[in-house]
Protein backbone atom coordinates (compact mmCIF):
# COMPACT_ATOMS: atom_id res chain seq x y z
CA UNK A 1 0.00 0.00 0.00
CA UNK A 2 1.04 3.65 -0.99
CA UNK A 3 2.28 5.74 2.16
CA UNK A 4 -0.52 8.49 0.90
CA UNK A 5 -3.04 5.85 1.29
CA UNK A 6 -1.64 4.15 4.76
CA UNK A 7 -1.50 8.25 6.24
CA UNK A 8 -4.92 8.39 4.94
CA UNK A 9 -6.20 5.20 6.72
CA UNK A 10 -4.21 6.11 10.28
CA UNK A 11 -6.42 10.08 9.70
CA UNK A 12 -9.40 7.95 9.60
CA UNK A 13 -8.90 5.82 12.47
CA UNK A 14 -7.66 8.73 15.00
CA UNK A 15 -10.67 10.59 13.96
CA UNK A 16 -12.97 7.58 14.37
CA UNK A 17 -11.15 7.34 18.05
CA UNK A 18 -11.99 11.35 18.97
CA UNK A 19 -15.66 10.74 17.80
CA UNK A 20 -16.29 7.78 19.82
CA UNK A 21 -14.27 9.46 23.08
CA UNK A 22 -16.69 12.72 22.90
CA UNK A 23 -19.86 10.99 21.47
CA UNK A 24 -19.74 7.60 22.84
CA UNK A 25 -20.43 8.08 26.77
CA UNK A 26 -24.00 10.28 25.83
CA UNK A 27 -24.87 8.14 23.50
CA UNK A 28 -24.90 5.29 25.93
CA UNK A 29 -26.30 6.70 28.57
CA UNK A 30 -29.28 8.19 26.22
CA UNK A 31 -29.30 4.16 25.31
CA UNK A 32 -29.32 3.00 29.04
CA UNK A 33 -31.89 5.91 30.13
CA UNK A 34 -34.49 4.55 27.48
CA UNK A 35 -34.19 1.25 28.52
CA UNK A 36 -35.11 2.60 32.15
CA UNK A 37 -37.51 5.20 31.35
CA UNK A 38 -41.54 4.58 31.15
CA UNK A 39 -40.81 1.02 32.73
CA UNK A 40 -42.05 0.06 36.17
CA UNK A 41 -38.24 -1.82 37.81
CA UNK A 42 -38.58 -3.79 40.82
CA UNK A 43 -36.19 -4.61 43.29
CA UNK A 44 -35.75 -7.25 46.85
CA UNK A 45 -35.59 -5.19 49.40
CA UNK A 46 -35.79 -5.86 53.56
CA UNK A 47 -38.76 -4.74 54.97
CA UNK A 48 -39.03 -2.35 57.82
CA UNK A 49 -40.07 -4.90 60.38
CA UNK A 50 -37.61 -7.63 59.22
CA UNK A 51 -34.47 -5.89 60.63
CA UNK A 52 -36.50 -5.56 63.86
CA UNK A 53 -34.39 -6.95 66.07
CA UNK A 54 -30.95 -8.63 65.53
CA UNK A 55 -30.78 -12.43 65.22
CA UNK A 56 -28.93 -14.11 68.08
CA UNK A 57 -28.35 -17.93 68.37
CA UNK A 58 -30.30 -19.58 71.05
CA UNK A 59 -27.10 -19.80 73.24
CA UNK A 60 -27.02 -15.75 73.45
CA UNK A 61 -30.53 -15.64 74.08
CA UNK A 62 -30.45 -18.01 77.00
CA UNK A 63 -27.72 -15.93 78.71
CA UNK A 64 -29.32 -12.39 77.52
CA UNK A 65 -32.42 -13.34 79.49
CA UNK A 66 -30.82 -15.20 82.61
CA UNK A 67 -28.65 -11.62 83.07
CA UNK A 68 -32.04 -10.02 83.07
CA UNK A 69 -34.21 -12.46 85.43
CA UNK A 70 -30.61 -12.52 87.70
CA UNK A 71 -31.66 -8.59 88.17
CA UNK A 72 -35.21 -8.62 89.26
CA UNK A 73 -36.57 -10.52 92.26
CA UNK A 74 -39.47 -12.78 91.02
CA UNK A 75 -41.61 -15.25 92.40
CA UNK A 76 -40.31 -18.65 91.80
CA UNK A 77 -42.93 -20.65 93.31
CA UNK A 78 -45.14 -21.20 96.25
CA UNK A 79 -42.86 -22.77 98.36
CA UNK A 80 -40.48 -19.34 98.29
CA UNK A 81 -42.80 -16.88 97.66
CA UNK A 82 -46.19 -17.10 99.33
CA UNK A 83 -48.03 -14.21 98.55
CA UNK A 84 -48.37 -13.14 94.67
CA UNK A 85 -49.97 -10.17 93.23
CA UNK A 86 -52.97 -9.80 90.92
CA UNK A 87 -50.79 -7.09 88.89
CA UNK A 88 -46.81 -7.43 89.10
CA UNK A 89 -44.62 -5.30 86.76
CA UNK A 90 -40.92 -5.53 86.86
CA UNK A 91 -39.42 -2.15 86.60
CA UNK A 92 -35.97 -1.73 85.22
CA UNK A 93 -33.20 -2.13 88.09
CA UNK A 94 -29.90 -0.89 87.57
CA UNK A 95 -27.18 -2.47 85.92
CA UNK A 96 -26.28 -3.11 82.34
CA UNK A 97 -29.62 -5.60 82.01
CA UNK A 98 -33.19 -4.78 82.33
CA UNK A 99 -36.29 -7.07 82.08
CA UNK A 100 -39.23 -4.90 81.61
CA UNK A 101 -43.22 -5.02 80.31
CA UNK A 102 -43.27 -4.55 76.66
CA UNK A 103 -46.19 -2.25 76.85
CA UNK A 104 -46.25 -2.08 73.29
CA UNK A 105 -47.20 -5.04 72.33
CA UNK A 106 -46.49 -7.89 69.40
CA UNK A 107 -44.58 -6.29 66.79
CA UNK A 108 -45.44 -8.38 64.22
CA UNK A 109 -42.86 -11.03 64.22
CA UNK A 110 -44.12 -12.47 67.87
CA UNK A 111 -46.68 -14.19 68.86
CA UNK A 112 -49.98 -12.43 69.98
CA UNK A 113 -52.01 -12.35 72.91
CA UNK A 114 -54.33 -14.79 70.75
CA UNK A 115 -51.60 -16.86 69.82
CA UNK A 116 -49.98 -17.59 72.71
CA UNK A 117 -51.87 -20.19 74.77
CA UNK A 118 -52.33 -22.53 71.88
CA UNK A 119 -48.38 -22.11 71.38
CA UNK A 120 -47.94 -22.78 75.05
CA UNK A 121 -50.04 -26.22 74.86
CA UNK A 122 -48.31 -26.92 71.12
CA UNK A 123 -44.60 -27.03 73.26
CA UNK A 124 -46.19 -28.48 76.19
CA UNK A 125 -46.96 -31.54 73.79
CA UNK A 126 -43.74 -31.09 72.70
CA UNK A 127 -42.02 -31.15 76.32
CA UNK A 128 -43.99 -34.36 76.92
CA UNK A 129 -42.74 -36.19 73.77
CA UNK A 130 -39.12 -35.39 75.11
CA UNK A 131 -39.60 -37.23 78.56
CA UNK A 132 -39.22 -33.62 80.11
CA UNK A 133 -42.77 -33.25 81.43
CA UNK A 134 -45.22 -36.00 82.18
CA UNK A 135 -48.55 -36.77 80.08
CA UNK A 136 -50.70 -35.96 83.24
CA UNK A 137 -49.43 -31.61 82.93
CA UNK A 138 -53.07 -30.40 81.47
CA UNK A 139 -52.84 -28.04 79.24
CA UNK A 140 -53.29 -23.67 79.76
CA UNK A 141 -56.31 -22.19 78.72
CA UNK A 142 -57.20 -18.40 78.12
CA UNK A 143 -59.84 -18.04 81.30
CA UNK A 144 -57.11 -19.74 83.67
CA UNK A 145 -53.78 -18.37 82.93
CA UNK A 146 -52.30 -14.67 82.00
CA UNK A 147 -49.61 -13.73 80.01
CA UNK A 148 -47.30 -11.28 80.03
CA UNK A 149 -44.72 -10.00 77.05
CA UNK A 150 -41.76 -8.43 78.61
CA UNK A 151 -38.45 -7.81 76.93
CA UNK A 152 -34.80 -8.82 78.15
CA UNK A 153 -32.26 -6.51 76.65
CA UNK A 154 -28.88 -6.14 77.08
CA UNK A 155 -28.54 -2.22 77.98
CA UNK A 156 -24.92 -1.70 76.40
CA UNK A 157 -25.93 -3.30 73.07
CA UNK A 158 -30.12 -2.63 72.92
CA UNK A 159 -30.10 -4.49 69.50
CA UNK A 160 -29.65 -7.53 71.90
CA UNK A 161 -32.65 -8.50 73.24
CA UNK A 162 -35.22 -11.31 73.88
CA UNK A 163 -38.90 -10.93 73.55
CA UNK A 164 -40.75 -13.55 75.75
CA UNK A 165 -44.26 -14.56 77.31
CA UNK A 166 -44.46 -14.98 80.40
CA UNK A 167 -47.55 -17.37 81.74
CA UNK A 168 -48.59 -17.76 84.77
CA UNK A 169 -51.59 -19.39 86.61
CA UNK A 170 -54.17 -17.00 87.35
CA UNK A 171 -54.19 -15.62 90.70
CA UNK A 172 -58.03 -15.05 90.37
CA UNK A 173 -58.78 -18.26 91.02
CA UNK A 174 -58.62 -18.38 94.79
CA UNK A 175 -58.06 -22.43 95.88
CA UNK A 176 -57.56 -23.59 92.68
CA UNK A 177 -56.48 -26.66 92.43
CA UNK A 178 -52.71 -26.82 90.99
CA UNK A 179 -52.01 -30.75 90.83
CA UNK A 180 -50.76 -31.50 87.18
CA UNK A 181 -51.07 -27.77 86.48
CA UNK A 182 -48.14 -25.41 85.10
CA UNK A 183 -47.87 -22.64 86.98
CA UNK A 184 -45.33 -20.33 85.40
CA UNK A 185 -43.51 -20.83 82.18
CA UNK A 186 -41.22 -18.34 80.25
CA UNK A 187 -41.33 -19.01 76.33
CA UNK A 188 -39.76 -17.38 73.51
CA UNK A 189 -41.65 -14.69 71.79
CA UNK A 190 -40.50 -15.49 68.79
CA UNK A 191 -40.57 -19.93 68.73
CA UNK A 192 -42.84 -20.54 71.54
CA UNK A 193 -39.81 -22.70 73.37
CA UNK A 194 -39.73 -23.17 76.98
CA UNK A 195 -36.77 -21.52 78.97
CA UNK A 196 -38.20 -22.33 82.15
CA UNK A 197 -41.26 -24.03 83.91
CA UNK A 198 -42.43 -24.52 87.49
CA UNK A 199 -45.21 -27.35 87.12
CA UNK A 200 -47.20 -29.89 89.55
CA UNK A 201 -46.70 -33.01 88.78
CA UNK A 202 -47.37 -36.57 90.24
CA UNK A 203 -43.75 -37.59 89.90
CA UNK A 204 -41.52 -37.85 93.13
CA UNK A 205 -37.62 -37.07 92.92
CA UNK A 206 -36.30 -40.46 92.48
CA UNK A 207 -38.44 -40.46 89.23
CA UNK A 208 -36.46 -38.04 87.59
CA UNK A 209 -33.42 -38.10 85.84
CA UNK A 210 -32.04 -35.01 85.49
CA UNK A 211 -28.95 -35.36 83.56
CA UNK A 212 -31.52 -36.97 81.28
CA UNK A 213 -34.37 -34.11 81.33
CA UNK A 214 -31.07 -32.06 80.90
CA UNK A 215 -29.72 -33.57 77.64
CA UNK A 216 -33.14 -33.66 76.42
CA UNK A 217 -34.11 -30.15 76.99
CA UNK A 218 -31.01 -28.52 75.32
CA UNK A 219 -31.64 -30.71 72.33
CA UNK A 220 -35.36 -29.11 71.89
CA UNK A 221 -33.38 -25.65 72.66
CA UNK A 222 -30.52 -26.32 69.98
CA UNK A 223 -28.08 -25.98 72.30
CA UNK A 224 -24.99 -27.95 73.19
CA UNK A 225 -25.16 -30.32 75.81
CA UNK A 226 -23.87 -28.23 79.18
CA UNK A 227 -21.30 -29.38 81.79
CA UNK A 228 -22.12 -30.25 85.64
CA UNK A 229 -22.21 -27.28 87.95
CA UNK A 230 -20.61 -28.11 91.03
CA UNK A 231 -20.86 -26.34 94.39
CA UNK A 232 -20.70 -26.55 98.20
CA UNK A 233 -23.03 -23.62 98.95
CA UNK A 234 -26.21 -25.30 100.67
CA UNK A 235 -28.31 -22.15 100.27
CA UNK A 236 -28.23 -22.11 96.40
CA UNK A 237 -31.82 -23.05 96.97
CA UNK A 238 -34.82 -23.68 99.44
CA UNK A 239 -34.85 -27.06 98.16
CA UNK A 240 -32.04 -30.60 98.79
CA UNK A 241 -33.43 -31.49 95.33
CA UNK A 242 -31.59 -30.40 92.60
CA UNK A 243 -29.21 -30.84 90.18
CA UNK A 244 -27.28 -27.06 88.16
CA UNK A 245 -26.04 -27.18 84.85
CA UNK A 246 -23.55 -25.03 83.36
CA UNK A 247 -23.47 -23.89 79.18
CA UNK A 248 -20.32 -21.81 78.34
CA UNK A 249 -20.85 -18.82 75.96
CA UNK A 250 -18.24 -16.77 74.63
CA UNK A 251 -15.32 -15.66 76.76
CA UNK A 252 -16.43 -15.83 80.57
CA UNK A 253 -20.21 -16.09 79.81
CA UNK A 254 -22.37 -18.79 81.48
CA UNK A 255 -25.68 -19.87 82.29
CA UNK A 256 -26.73 -21.60 85.04
CA UNK A 257 -29.35 -23.88 84.41
CA UNK A 258 -31.11 -25.78 87.54
CA UNK A 259 -33.88 -28.66 87.27
CA UNK A 260 -35.08 -28.94 91.06
CA UNK A 261 -37.96 -30.54 92.97
CA UNK A 262 -40.38 -29.48 95.93
CA UNK A 263 -41.09 -32.37 98.22
CA UNK A 264 -45.02 -32.55 99.65
CA UNK A 265 -46.28 -30.58 97.02
CA UNK A 266 -44.81 -32.46 93.97
CA UNK A 267 -43.51 -29.33 92.15
CA UNK A 268 -41.01 -29.90 89.37
CA UNK A 269 -38.99 -27.29 88.13
CA UNK A 270 -36.29 -25.75 85.48
CA UNK A 271 -35.08 -22.41 85.89
CA UNK A 272 -32.27 -20.10 84.55
CA UNK A 273 -29.77 -18.67 86.72
CA UNK A 274 -31.47 -17.71 90.00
Amino acid sequence: MKKPAVNYMLFLAAALVVVVSVWGPEAFTVYKDRAILNAINTQSAEGEEEGYRYQLSSREKLYILAQCLNSQSLPESEQNALTRTDEVEYQELGGTYAFVVNHQGPSGKELTDDEIYNTCNEMLGTLKEYGILPDTVMDVTAGGYDAVLYSAIDVLEPRNNVSVWKVSLSTSQKNANKANRLLDVYLDADTGKFYEFYARTELKWEDIDPDEMIARWSEYMGLEEPEAYETENPLLETTPYYRKYVFRGNGDERTIVTIGFYEGINELFLKISR
